[in-house]
């Protein structure tokens, strides 16, 4: 799940992911980051997220790393083809 507000030039954007089931940890990594995988922060009722302040007009790929090994999508955002024959969510601002 994806949240947005703009100010100005900028967007905070707030990152959730719900894990289907239990999981000891997620990451986001993405183009924004150099694809450097950030800890995301657990919520008491299981969920994941991190906020980030990202430039307005821009689109970024990223993705969840799901126990340090898995990679998923989000399902709200469009996905496209990563050259590691995955893929990957599309976040347009």
């Amino acid at each position: 799940m994806i949240k947005m507000k703009k100010n100005g030039q900028k967007v905070s954007v707030t990152f959730t992911f719900v894990p289907s089931e239990e999981v000891e940890n997620v990451s986001i990594s993405g183009e924004w980051n150099d694809w450097k995988k950030e800890p995301m922060k657990k919520k008491k009722n299981g969920e994941f997220y991190v906020r980030r302040s990202l430039k307005a007009g821009n689109t970024f790929e990223f993705g969840y790393v799901v126990n340090d090994e898995v990679w998923m999508t989000d399902s709200e955002c469009p996905s496209v083809p990563s050259p590691f024959h995955t893929q990957n969510s599309l976040l347009a601002l």
